[in-house]
């Protein structure tokens, strides 16, 4: 069997911290399931194999590995915790220079022959002035409704 690139040492007051957690059971389940797997994990304690762990508390091998890894590079806390991901899964298509321009279009005078804008028209103009490429209704109603709670106008959507 190969040697484990990061191996777990806890010190008596992680191990302390992760059995209160563990033991109280008033957290998140992921939090629960990274303390038990760091406990049998830890090669002062009962130093499980990783296959034993995954199987034990019905995750992948390679999650066992990522949160000895997590905890050897970025530490405890980080450990306990879900990787934070570099990048959002999308990029935002109304930034916050767009969604300026989004509130001034909308507070602004409303076509001739309309009486306010509508979701469909502020999307149009927001092509049309090259704001962005291209936007959904949809998109520009999730920008103004966030706005909602704060109104800038009355002429909005």
């Amino acid at each position: 069997m190969p040697e484990k690139k990061y191996v777990v040492r806890l010190s008596d007051e992680e191990r302390q911290r992760l059995n209160e957690l563990v033991r109280k059971g008033k957290t998140a389940a992921y939090k629960i399931r990274h303390a038990h797997i760091l406990l049998k994990a830890d090669d002062a304690g009962e130093n499980w194999t990783d296959e034993k762990i995954a199987t034990t508390f019905g995750c992948h091998r390679r999650t066992v590995e990522n949160i000895r890894q997590r905890l050897v590079t970025e530490g405890f806390d980080a450990a306990l915790e879900r990787k934070k991901r570099a990048t959002p899964p999308r990029e935002e298509i109304i930034d916050g220079r767009a969604e300026a321009q989004l509130v001034r279009i909308a507070c602004g005078k409303a076509p001739d022959g309309r009486a306010k804008w509508t979701l469909e028209l502020l999307a149009e103009r927001m092509v049309e002035l090259s704001i962005v490429e291209s936007v959904s209704r949809e998109t520009v109603r999730r920008k103004l409704k966030k706005m909602r709670s704060n109104p800038t106008c009355a002429n909005a959507g």
